[in-house]
């Protein structure tokens, strides 16, 4: 449905919208562009000699002799469906892109807020779940109980919680200077982004949001520094203080309401009883068994049942790496490293222009990215229709060379 749903949206906007600029997400446009080119070459058919000749392909071409059938030509993919799949789902994050390359600098500008109104509302979600009430998407496959904002898993929302927590800095601040009756109410929408993730029972979610906590200030610390030009030392140091306090006396009473679930997550369960740290030693084997062509992209799940040790095994499946660096090394062996290493430079070298002197929402998307990247080190975010839209949308950002010029208020 959400794929459809894209596939609308740029049939409509290929028909009302302005012409979209390509140069102002050039660099992003190339990366999403070279990630969907790998994805189709993987489907290339190949002549069953050298296909079976392929890292991790012998054991198919064995079995398939026993059955002493002709073996035809197949994609470099194992599992080639699921590369069809992996290939479809990139639709979401190319609409995204697209609509921010045709969209005018003033309706960009409302983009940070409606992403926030946006993650507010999931934020609700998780508030009324927390408080009891069962929300079961008939599409969504989730865990009956968790808090999870709607989504299919809860670290990810834990993500788009800290994602909010940078959003509401930027939403103070809306044009470099902020208007006063929204520094407090900015401050009260961080406390309770926080405090949801400590709902979530997150606990990458919990080193997301003091990320977020620290960095969000510094994607607006001009405009910071503009109000507080006029203000004693001593107030600031006493305002910086007492927010720090009044942060962790709510995190301390949480706790001690037992309504912490990420801290309770973290102190109750060790890395030996964790499936992703037991499943970690078969994830680095099956690199080595593919590697350097791959696996191909969205075939983890069947291809982890084969390497999967007894040990392992139990009612539930693990769907996905959990790492998603390593598994793009699984899925795309040599090219989808280099891809990977080129994405990341980019987003360095873009995020030490925005940061030595860029526009504000290079910096916010510079933060934004971050925070998927440290979420990537245990989870899969970026897979979700949603994450990919975000990271579409805040790769433009980080785009953006410089600020607009603003008319003055002389």
């Amino acid at each position: 449905m959400v794929r459809a749903a894209a596939w609308a949206t740029l049939a409509v906007a290929a028909v009302c919208s302005p012409r979209p600029d390509l140069r102002a997400v050039r660099a992003p446009l190339l990366i999403l562009s070279a990630a969907l080119l790998l994805v189709l070459l993987q489907l290339v058919p190949l002549p069953a000699s050298i296909w079976q000749a392929l890292p991790g392909r012998a054991p198919f071409g064995a079995v398939a002799g026993l059955l002493g059938e002709p073996q035809p030509w197949r994609a470099l993919a194992i599992v080639p469906d699921a590369a069809i799949n992996a290939a479809s789902s990139l639709v979401v994050p190319f609409a995204a892109l697209l609509l921010m390359a045709a969209v005018s600098e003033r309706e960009r500008d409302w983009v940070p807020a409606l992403l926030l109104a946006l993650i507010l509302v999931s934020t609700l979600i998780g508030l009324l779940q927390f408080s009891g009430l069962s929300f079961d998407h008939p599409l969504l496959n989730d865990t009956p109980g968790d808090v999870n904002g709607g989504l299919a898993n809860r670290n990810h929302f834990a993500l788009l919680l800290a994602i909010g927590c940078l959003l509401s800095f930027r939403w103070a601040f809306p044009d470099g200077r902020s208007a006063r009756w929204r520094l407090p109410l900015a401050f009260g929408l961080v406390l309770l982004l926080l405090l949801t993730i400590l709902a979530t029972g997150s606990r990458m979610g919990m080193v997301l949001g003091v990320v977020a906590l620290v960095i969000g200030p510094l994607t607006v610390r001009r405009a910071i520094r503009h109000e507080l030009r006029r203000v004693p030392r001593w107030i600031v140091v006493a305002t910086i203080g007492g927010a720090v306090l009044m942060i962790a006396t709510l995190i301390l009473l949480s706790v001690a309401a037992d309504r912490a679930a990420s801290i309770d997550r973290a102190f109750g369960m060790d890395a030996a009883q964790d499936i992703r740290a037991r499943a970690l030693p078969t994830v680095l084997s099956m690199i080595a068994r593919y590697f350097p062509v791959g696996a191909g992209f969205g075939g983890f799940d069947p291809l982890f049942r084969i390497a999967e040790p007894f040990r392992l095994l139990k009612p539930t499946y693990f769907n996905h790496a959990h790492d998603d660096f390593l598994e793009v090394l699984i899925d795309g062996g040599v090219a989808g490293a280099v891809l990977l290493l080129a994405a990341v430079g980019w987003w360095a070298v873009a995020s030490v222009r925005a940061w030595r002197g860029g526009a504000t929402n290079a910096r916010l998307g510079s933060a934004a990215l971050l925070l998927v990247f440290i979420a990537s080190l245990s989870d899969y975010p970026a897979r979700t229709p949603i994450v990919m839209a975000v990271v579409a949308v805040a790769a433009t950002w980080l785009a953006t060379r410089r600020e607009r010029a603003r008319p003055s208020q002389g």
